[in-house]
């Protein structure tokens, strides 16, 4: 029922995950170091304010190992 009215209403995002903050490895980048939290509800993740303690704006789409393995011009 609630995935129903996410459909026709959109999510609110009201429940989400504590803020998350990668751990920085030497040498290793996963292209994501800012603090962010994620909705319990439809998985989207937003950025986080500390200073504020709110959330922020959407997260831009991940690009994965795969989707770059994809969209490469080796495998065209």
């Amino acid at each position: 029922m609630s995935s129903l009215l996410n459909v026709l209403f959109g999510c609110s995002h009201r429940r989400t995950t504590f803020p998350l903050t990668p751990a920085r490895r030497v040498g290793k980048t996963n292209g994501r170091n800012a603090t962010y939290v994620v909705c319990l509800d439809c998985g989207k993740e937003f950025d986080y304010d500390w200073q504020e303690m709110r959330i922020g704006q959407p997260v831009s789409a991940r690009v994965t190992a795969s989707t770059q393995e994809a969209f490469s011009p080796a495998h065209r």
